[in-house]
């Protein structure tokens, strides 16, 4: 995955945000540039003045937004799918209610990425105060440093354009996070230059304050201690902040999203009930229902497989089976479902799938690569991490994923086959052929299989099988283990060889 440069709030880590996430979501969806004021690039307030310059809430300004691109027609998430009649809906109610939101759903169903992706409702740049903390409404602002500022100077004070990937912070919860990381703290160093406790100048802002008019996101918030949330009903109803005993009213304009995982409700910790009902809008997210909304992710997300001199081709049927396999997992009595199955699952079999084919052909000296059903016994170290089990006996892990496996063989076979047609084949078995397969042969020892069973050649058809030798071998593979797995063939596996035999 391509990733584009850092987005630092101050005090918080750098966070990477993918360039699809940004630009292309601003600009290619609408086709025009969704900021009002990006080309009224004035240099001080007085000159922002006479641009008609008219200040936004940042809600209004994601309502404004998400408005032109319902009326553009384009999606709201181009690179998430499998959420176009659920999920995106929900959130377009949420934001054209100008309400804060909380993603709730198991892991790795695209929470984190849909928030990130909100800023690209946000205008292209906003103008603030320069030289002030946090990110001041030129024409209204809230802070005390912000107030002087404008008083001292007037018209000449100077602002500066903010883009919109420096509006958007996050925080992954944490038991260790303080009131001091989200909300603030009082700054012993100004303390000691003279200034008085009660004075809001000896504030250092959190999290939260230096993300005005932006969006904050708090990822996995029932991890966030009790008393932490409590510090948060403030902040997101009547936005007085309490420090070190004295209140600030500080009128915050931040959009505040959250994630969660409907299991950290019991095992982890808990929302507490106040702050749930501070949140407009709670959506639960899913995983994909289609096995071509999976295939589509998998394409997308995983990180293509090349070596110089090789050539991969990757038949449709091996990265069906890798996405049957996760499919069938969701489903399994051995897979604990409260966690979930990752989609990253999926991605990272298919990864290894193809890494796998890489190695095999790299060893043999082969040009042309293709996975074969032989590579997908290499699945589990990517699988193991992805899934928890019902049962901690040792060795269950790699016993349930060969049973996934074989699983998913099954059922992406009898979409391609009819037992019916495969007689022929099954015919020349019983007439005593025996055949061996695996990773010790070469994709060209492939073509004496085909070449010795009659009919074999006319079986393969469905698959559309290429002329090169890799994807011969890899649909002999396929077709055999289908036909063994609907105990049609007997199958023997000594070392690295597989022996397919009547």
């Amino acid at each position: 995955m391509k990733r584009c440069g850092h987005v630092t709030m101050p005090g918080a880590q750098p966070i990477d945000l993918k360039p699809t996430e940004f630009e292309r979501v601003g600009r290619e969806w609408t086709g025009v540039d969704v900021s009002a004021n990006a080309s009224k690039q004035a240099a001080t307030v007085g000159e922002l003045k006479l641009s008609g310059y008219q200040p936004r809430t940042v809600r209004e300004e994601i309502r404004d937004n998400l408005i032109k691109r319902l009326e553009a027609g384009g999606p709201l998430f181009p690179e998430i799918h499998g959420y176009e009649d659920t999920v995106v809906p929900a959130l377009e109610n949420a934001l054209l209610a100008e309400q804060d939101v909380i993603f709730l759903g198991e892991r790795g169903q695209a929470k984190s990425r849909m928030i990130r992706a909100l800023t690209g409702l946000l205008d292209e740049e906003i103008p603030t105060l320069d030289g002030v903390e946090i990110y001041e409404e030129p024409l209204a602002p809230i802070s005390v440093e912000g107030k002087q500022r404008t008083e001292e100077l007037g018209d000449d004070a100077p602002i500066r354009w903010v883009p919109r990937a420096d509006r958007y912070g996050e925080k992954l919860a944490t038991p260790d996070i303080t009131i001091a990381d989200l909300i603030g703290e009082v700054d012993p160093i100004k303390v000691a230059e003279g200034r008085y406790l009660s004075d809001e100048l000896t504030i250092h802002f959190g999290l939260i304050p230096r993300t005005n008019r932006g969006i904050f996101c708090i990822n996995e918030l029932p991890d966030l201690a009790e008393r932490i949330q409590v510090g948060l009903l403030n902040i997101m109803e009547e936005r007085d902040v309490q420090i070190r005993g004295f209140r600030v009213r500080l009128p915050l304009d931040v959009l505040i999203v959250a994630s969660a995982n409907p299991e950290d409700y019991t095992n982890r910790g808990r929302i507490i009930t106040p702050l749930k009902d501070r949140y407009g809008a709670q959506i639960r997210t899913h995983y994909p229902s289609e096995l071509e909304t999976e295939l589509e992710i998998v394409s997308q997300e995983s990180v293509p497989m090349a070596a110089p001199g090789r050539n991969l081709n990757t038949p449709d049927y091996m990265a069906e089976i890798v996405a049957e396999i996760v499919r069938l997992a969701r489903r399994s009595p051995d897979v604990a479902q409260r966690s979930g199955v990752s989609v990253r699952a999926s991605i990272a079999g298919y990864e290894t799938l193809t890494a796998n084919a890489m190695r095999r052909a790299i060893l043999a000296g082969e040009e042309q690569v293709a996975p074969r059903i032989c590579d997908l016994w290499h699945l589990a170290p990517a699988l193991q991490g992805k899934m928890e089990l019902e049962t901690v006996d040792e060795g269950a892990d790699e016993k349930v994923i060969e049973k996934l496996i074989a699983g998913a063989i099954a059922v992406v076979f009898g979409r391609y086959f009819e037992l019916g047609a495969l007689e022929p084949v099954i015919a020349e078995f019983k007439s005593g052929i025996a055949v061996e397969v695996g990773e010790a042969l070469k994709a060209g020892d492939y073509a004496s299989i085909v070449g010795r069973i009659e009919g074999l050649d006319e079986a393969l058809q469905p698959l559309n099988v290429g002329e090169d030798a890799a994807s011969i071998a890899a649909a002999v593979e396929f077709l055999l283990e289908g036909l063994h797995l609907n105990k049609r063939l007997n199958k023997d596996v000594v070392g690295g060889s597989i022996f397919y035999r009547a």
